[in-house]
């Protein structure tokens, strides 16, 4: 990640330590010797200093593992004029994330093993934060020929996925599930059948009636949840829901999880902060995927995060050039950026009193991190020291044009939020500081 020293030793104290894997919540310190976690305590440190020990104090701010953003669109390579990693990393760092995981979705598609180590060894040279790739399901995201799992898992590919492409054929998901349990590998699915979004822009309804927009049915996010649910109970796989944004979807994967079937969910910021008439008069920046849903499939995604149907919250950070928006809603691209955004969007969630703060982090921390076998995402001795020192009140007013991605493309700008990053630590190494005036 840029530098190669070694860091040395650093003591945070007089900091709220929260650790969701263990439920762990008090006040105390943290200690980290070069990359990993030494140690943690409420006495630690009581009877003096280390030798040789940086000291930092948290001025009793939230001390917690760093943020794993599991859906990201990096576009590099092939798009760099919209993103790259490093400009990726330095958005990551300032929004709390310490460890981004790449969407397949390049150009060239990651689905061979010299593109997984491209774009590890590009993100070790480049980004100030941990950068790891999910892979391609299928050779060149056609939804036709599986990719080698194996090897692409040996490289270094935490996950596989089509990315914002539905594995639609029901032969082709069935022998991924089945082929993925030999490697323990996870497949996560954008649930979207084509046939019946194909052409859509908007959630299907009145809105959509009134703008003349082809609306996306609720239902093509429902059934493909069923189907692959009906898969997932007939080969034993790992599965994830990229992105869910519907009431039946949500009913749907809660009761494959009453099942006991070994499925996963997950939601994007936009599909709990806004509703579909965020859109307004024909508002690209609202134009997203999922697309922005009804009022009543907003409330159901906030229960669905609060009674752990949903697992994990990530950012579906999708950077486009202002040519790609600049157009007549219908020919938009999808997409907004979401990694700075992500942390005091989710935090909303605590502060209506809907989501408890430790639930909430576990979304973007442990819960990620234990699906995608990464030993992130806890304070505990010998983990990595990968942390946040945020204040989950501070308020401020989101303002596109101070943001560190190279994409402006949010529907949030101008919108007061509550909770700033304060500083990001990454193996150990501080990689971004906000100064308090800031």
């Amino acid at each position: 990640m840029g530098k190669i020293d070694k860091p040395g030793r650093t003591l945070y104290h007089n900091a709220r330590l929260l650790d969701p894997a263990t439920g762990l919540d008090i006040k105390g310190a943290l200690l980290t010797d070069g990359e990993v976690i030494a140690d943690i305590g409420p006495r630690l440190c009581s009877n003096g200093v280390p030798p040789d020990t940086d000291v930092v104090d948290c001025e009793g701010l939230c001390l917690s593992p760093g943020l794993i953003d599991m859906h990201v669109w990096v576009r590099e390579p092939g798009a760099e004029h919209q993103e790259t990693m490093a400009t990726a990393g330095r958005a990551a760092a300032a929004g709390g994330i310490t460890t981004i995981i790449a969407m397949p979705n390049t150009d060239p598609v990651i689905d061979q093993v010299a593109l997984v180590d491209f774009v590890l060894r590009c993100a070790r040279e480049t980004s100030s934060v941990r950068i790891l790739p999910m892979a391609a399901a299928t050779k060149g995201l056609r939804g036709a020929e599986m990719t080698e799992f194996g090897l692409l898992s040996e490289a270094g590919a935490v996950a596989f996925t089509d990315g914002d492409k539905a594995i639609s054929n029901a032969q082709v998901m069935r022998r991924a599930l089945s082929y993925a349990t030999t490697f323990d590998a996870l497949i996560v699915q954008c649930c979207e059948e084509p046939d019946l979004s194909r052409d859509g822009v908007m959630n299907e309804g009145e809105i959509a009636l009134r703008l003349g927009l082809a609306g996306v049915s609720p239902m093509a996010e429902t059934i493909m949840v069923e189907r692959d649910l009906r898969l997932v109970e007939l080969t034993g796989g790992r599965w994830h829901a990229a992105h869910l944004s519907t009431a039946s979807a949500l009913a749907a994967l809660r009761d494959g999880k009453d099942r006991r079937l070994n499925v996963t969910g997950g939601v994007a910021p936009h599909s709990f902060a806004l509703n579909e008439t965020s859109i307004g008069e024909y508002r690209t920046f609202a134009k997203t995927r999922p697309v922005l849903r009804s009022e009543t499939d907003r409330q159901s995604v906030v229960a669905a995060i609060a009674d752990g149907t949903i697992d994990v919250i990530s950012s579906a950070h999708c950077p486009q050039d202002p040519e790609s928006k600049r157009l007549p809603f219908a020919q938009a691209a999808f997409g907004i950026i979401g990694l700075e955004t992500l942390l005091p969007l989710a935090l909303e969630l605590v502060h209506n009193g809907q989501v408890p703060l430790l639930k909430l982090l576990a979304t973007m921390t442990c819960n990620p991190a234990k699906l995608l076998r990464l030993d992130s995402g806890r304070l505990a001795k010998g983990a990595p020291a990968d942390l946040i020192v945020f204040d989950p009140d501070a308020p401020w007013v989101i303002d596109e044009k101070k943001m560190r991605s190279k994409s402006k493309n949010t529907p949030f700008d101008r919108r007061p939020v509550q909770g700033h990053v304060r500083r990001t630590i990454v193996a150990g190494r501080s990689v971004f500081e906000r100064r308090r005036e800031t």
